[in-house]
């Protein structure tokens, strides 16, 4: 399972961004993540609380956004929308696209509590 492995790496920039500013603990992580990710979320949150046991996250919560899938077409020049298993442009159906989101796994955004000043 390598959500374990994704989950060990996010551990360690939560916990990088943490110490920039002087957390205590991390109340909440909130990823975005694309179905063409190669990231399964069930077994990322399967993965995450064995990862996150004994780290200032140990208690955060885990807010997972799905990103939508979205592609460039290389003959009109659209962006549009479209199925993960089907990257065809959404105005002139050509199948000649470049893929713009849904392959990502993007922290979003930490709240942490701010150590105490003495």
């Amino acid at each position: 399972m390598h959500e374990l492995s994704v989950c060990y790496a996010l551990l360690g920039q939560v916990e990088r961004i943490a110490a920039e500013h002087q957390a205590t603990e991390v109340e909440r992580i909130v990823l975005a993540l694309g179905p063409l990710s190669g990231v399964e979320e069930k077994l990322l949150r399967q993965a995450w609380p064995l990862a996150s046991t004994g780290t200032l996250a140990e208690r955060a919560e885990l807010v997972i956004e799905s990103s939508d899938v979205v592609v460039r077409c290389s003959e009109c020049g659209a962006e549009s929308p479209a199925a993960p298993n089907r990257l065809l442009c959404g105005v002139c159906g050509d199948f000649r696209t470049r893929l713009v989101s849904g392959d990502e796994m993007l922290l979003k955004r930490l709240e942490f509590a701010a150590a105490a000043v003495n």
